[in-house]
């Protein structure tokens, strides 16, 4: 039986205005009322740079006053227009995974005494394979029909529990490893509070952070299995079945069990723990590596570390014993006391597991049974738990591990990770988080040898105060990390991870508030990147810089690349971030640069053809004024691009910018402010317009829009792009002129009501209208 719960739907949306972590906004929505259609408990807004920017309509407010008040932050997203479906919403890969509601689930099925079937996970191929038919007929089976006595956990979860089945989602299995040394971590991600006895109906629960919050995935429990065997991750034991259920809710999570096929260690680790993962490359290991190694153990980090890959064999096996293009779990680091007759000392040393839990083990020097234990007292090698089965554990010094692997992965826990019973002096990490996207067409600039479009990508500024406790050169430790979000879950649909990357600058004292311009970039080196443009899920570095202020800029290494990330920022001590952002308004002082003789000549054929056409009351509508600027403006020569003319849309909307009385005419007087205006913005384009095609592109519409006076939010502007560019991204010279006019008589709306420049403007519903419908 089948159950759907979803009557309401709460939204939380993740913001940060720049004066501490992020906060979060909770929206309910309510779908499926008597007349059929939906409504929210909540409001909203108009959004620009970092201010509030609040509209109040309607009449009648809850608290007395007469216009209910409706407001919420600006945050770095795509924006959204207020009442319209948003497309996002609709698309949102996770919208019925994480509103299923495991309480509710249980309720309803030990109400009607029938086992859950998830709607949103179907007992069925697609489930399994996206690209494929499955090579072989799978059995969906609850564990029950597979074994007489089935048990969640038995007899606690261990390291030796996970083997391997056929998915080659090795790095799933060392993550999961590495988790079951932490039983804190392992609990919360695994809630042992399930059983198959007392309240089964087929119904079960895990947690994983996603991109920004942790949240919860039910599963039934039906399993794939072939001739009465689980066919992927199961457990030593065959009647325990945590681990067969976890990769379940992490297949549904992902969209399948094959979008789990081949990753990186670090991507399940930070899932699984909230943390921010950071890559070493054994062959060129820092000096003080196994120090970091030595206290991320300490502090619960998560490890992992392979071989790179044999370009002519799948997992080729070595003579040492170990697997090339395998991912080993890391689950212990430390300094070993040796004693001899002739010698003692410490030695540093690594446990590392093999997920396939056989033989397939390391034969050097510390392997099982090699005659390097003798040197180790027996009491010592019973606290460390030493076992010489064929269980896939063994352990390496230091020198071998770092001379035999290549590649090291560590999840560092973020700030919620550890509990204050759990710090025993050591300190947690200061967490910021930062949502973002990159949009075609308007910040998908691509990185730095892209330098025309480099600049609009998305903008970050940090803040370092106080250098680290422990730092003799006075600087600060700073882990960044950028995440891309949901697309190995996106795979079904043919994409696939982005490049991705990040460079740094110092922002000098005197910089002005707002997103850095294009010349910054041409004359400033950056300061600090991360160690190279991967496609990879996240990119994360460790670096170490002086006190001051830093742009972070987040990028694809192509431009026009679209995708949404999570920028997170790791500090020793307490910093600050937000997004390079300015706020919109427009400057009405600018000077206009005297007229050339071409000018000249164009005005004085304008106000004849004004007197002409206008007759004895001096004024024209939009018809005779489109008229009259086309006469001008398509004659040869006078632009020094093709251009067809002004639409009447655009014209109109020129009448709408002066007309306050709603007549529908245009005076000589507001004439010539308009031309005014056009004269300025023709200017304005010619200059951005190198080419003289009689287009800007879309990058370059916001420097255009500088120069003309105007100053827009990064959500205003990709709301312009979308508006009135082209799907290729070019914006043609009569649409520039239309979004100038329409932005100028939407801002002068907005003052006129706004009387105390405070950033909030009270409309009934009629003026809000006229406002938005007669521009």
């Amino acid at each position: 039986m089948s159950y759907t719960t979803r009557t309401t739907r709460t939204v939380r949306t993740f913001y940060s205005d720049g004066r501490g972590p992020p906060k979060v906004e909770t929206k309910t929505y309510t779908y499926g009322d008597d007349s059929g259609g939906s409504s929210v408990n909540g409001g909203f807004n108009i959004g620009g740079g970092g201010r509030r920017f609040q509209i109040r309509v309607g009449g009648g407010g809850q608290d007395g006053s007469d216009q209910p008040n409706y407001s919420a932050p600006a945050f770095s997203q795509r924006p959204q227009v207020i009442g319209r479906a948003s497309r996002k919403e609709k698309k949102d890969p996770f919208s019925g995974v994480i509103n299923q509601s495991y309480d509710e689930i249980k309720r309803r099925c030990q109400e009607e005494g029938c086992l859950f079937e998830d709607p949103e996970f179907e007992a069925e191929d697609s489930s399994i394979f996206f690209s494929r038919a499955p090579p072989r007929p799978f059995e969906w089976k609850r564990p029950h029909e597979i074994c007489d006595n089935p048990v969640f956990i038995a007899d606690g979860a261990s390291r030796f529990d996970v083997q391997q089945g056929e998915l080659g989602d090795c790095w799933l299995l060392a993550a999961i490893a590495s988790l079951t040394v932490n039983q804190r971590l392992f609990a919360k991600v695994v809630p042992p509070d399930q059983s198959f006895e007392d309240g089964y109906c087929g119904l079960f629960r895990f947690h994983f952070w996603r991109q920004g919050e942790w949240v919860e995935v039910v599963v039934d429990d039906r399993l794939p299995t072939y001739y009465g065997q689980l066919t992927f991750m199961h457990s030593v034991d065959k009647n325990e079945f945590w681990s067969a259920l976890l990769e379940k809710a992490y297949a549904k999570l992902e969209g399948s069990y094959e979008s789990l096929k081949g990753g990186s260690t670090c991507e399940a680790m930070v899932d699984f723990t909230g943390g921010v993962s950071e890559f070493f490359d054994l062959r060129k290991a820092p000096p003080n590596l196994f120090s970091i190694m030595l206290k991320a153990s300490q502090r619960g980090s998560l490890m992992g570390c392979s071989i790179d890959a044999d370009p002519n064999q799948l997992e080729a096996r070595l003579s040492n014993g170990l697997v090339m293009g395998h991912a080993y779990s890391i689950t212990s680091v430390l300094l070993m006391d040796i004693e001899t007759p002739s010698m003692s000392g410490k030695i540093p040393m690594v446990r590392v597991r093999n997920p396939w839990g056989n033989e397939a083990e390391w034969k050097g020097r510390w392997s099982d049974q090699s005659r390097e234990w003798s040197l180790i007292p027996d009491s010592q090698k019973e606290s460390m738990g030493l076992t010489f089965d064929d269980d896939g554990e063994f352990w390496m010094s230091f020198d071998d591990f770092s001379k035999n692997f290549e590649k090291l992965e560590i999840c560092n826990l973020g700030p919620d990770s550890l509990e204050e019973d759990e710090l025993d002096g050591k300190k947690r990490w200061e967490g910021h988080t930062e949502n973002g996207e990159w949009i075609p067409r308007v910040n998908a600039g691509g990185c730095r040898n892209y330098l025309d479009t480099f600049w609009t990508n998305p903008q970050y500024r940090v803040t370092l105060t106080d250098p680290d406790d422990d730092d003799d050169d006075d600087l600060c430790t700073m882990l960044v990390g950028v995440l891309q979000k949901d697309r190995r879950k996106k795979r079904k649909e043919g994409l696939d991870m982005l490049t991705i990357g990040y460079v740094i600058y110092k922002i000098p004292d005197d910089t002005k508030e707002g997103p850095l311009p294009l010349n910054f970039f041409k004359y400033n080196a950056s300061c600090a990147k991360s160690n190279s443009f991967i496609n990879m899920r996240e990119v994360c570095t460790r670096h170490k810089l002086p006190p001051g202020q830093y742009c972070i800029i987040p990028s694809t290494f192509e431009p026009h690349q679209e995708g949404n990330f999570l920028l997170r920022l790791y500090t020793e001590q307490c910093a600050h971030s937000h997004e390079l952002d300015e706020e919109t308004g427009i400057i009405e002082e600018q000077e206009i640069p005297p007229p050339t003789d071409e000018e000249q000549e164009q005005e004085q054929a304008l106000k004849a053809s004004f007197r002409r056409v206008a007759g004895d009351d001096m004024e024209i509508d939009a018809y005779e004024l489109r008229d009259i600027l086309n006469a001008v403006f398509t004659k040869e020569g006078s632009v020094e691009f093709v251009f067809d003319g002004f639409s009447l849309d655009t014209t109109r909307s020129m009448v709408a910018m002066h007309d306050g009385d709603l007549s529908g005419k245009l005076g000589f007087d507001e004439f010539k402010v308009l031309w005014a205006d056009l004269r300025r913005w023709k200017g304005v384009f010619k200059e951005y317009d190198r080419d003289r095609s009689g287009n800007l592109s879309s990058y370059e519409l916001r420097s255009a829009l500088h120069a003309s006076g105007f100053r827009l939010s990064n959500r205003t502007f990709s709301a312009l792009v979308m508006r009135y560019s082209s799907k290729n991204g070019n914006i043609e010279f009569g649409d520039f002129i239309l979004c100038a006019i329409r932005m100028k008589t939407m801002l002068a709306s907005f003052r006129n009501i706004d009387v105390d420049n405070s950033g909030h403007a009270a409309f009934d519903v009629d003026t809000f209208i006229q406002t938005v419908m007669y521009s």
